[in-house]
């Protein structure tokens, strides 16, 4: 097969997963998918689901907490909004450019240091489905509305095992650290201002 013939190939075959990205996002492994399929949950959580020991403080308490909740939970946290930003492309959403997730960094004050914040998403699939509710939850909108408010936000727990060695938690005092914790909440299902 010519190489032009393979490349435009491989851009056709890229156009119809960024049309229709699987939960499982691009994934070569089953432990991929699995965690794709945990990013792309559409599910709402239901009071059940909630696990109350879960709180900002908690999150941000010090030490290895690889194993410290479950990804079969959803939490409910507050904190000061200190910024909101797109993610970069990932093969969860299918590299899809108009498709990204939406980093929202939070923390107990304003001034914390990076290893202090704690990291909330909003994924593509959420943000359709808060469309369709008549929000936006667009990172334009996002950050005019929530950067420097008091806000909660709820949603399932997902353990970002790709950030883990950039967290306070997990490797202590690394230069490079740019959160305090792997966990997140992610997807976000909910937000609330409160001041």
């Amino acid at each position: 097969m010519p190489v032009g013939v393979a490349i435009a190939l491989l851009i056709a075959v890229w156009l119809v997963l960024m049309q229709n990205c699987p939960s499982a996002g691009i994934a070569l492994t089953s432990r991929a998918r699995q965690l794709h399929r945990l990013k792309n949950r559409t599910a709402l959580p239901q009071a059940a689901d909630f696990d109350t020991r879960i709180t900002l403080a908690e999150l941000l308490r010090p030490g290895d907490d690889t194993n410290r909740w479950s990804t079969d939970r959803a939490g409910r946290i507050q904190g000061e909004v200190i910024d909101v930003e797109n993610a970069g492309h990932e093969a969860t959403n299918c590299f899809n450019p108009w498709g990204r997730d939406v980093h929202i960094l939070i923390a107990t004050r304003k001034g914390a240091s990076k290893s202090e914040h704690v990291v909330v998403e909003v994924t593509p699939p959420i943000r359709d489905w808060a469309a369709k509710q008549g929000m936006d939850w667009s990172e334009k909108t996002l950050q005019a509305q929530l950067v420097g408010r008091w806000c909660e936000f709820e949603g399932w727990l997902y353990f970002d095992v790709g950030h883990a060695e950039e967290s306070e938690n997990i490797a202590p005092g690394n230069p490079n650290n740019w959160r305090a914790t792997a966990w997140e909440i992610h997807p976000i299902t909910k937000i609330t201002v409160l001041r």
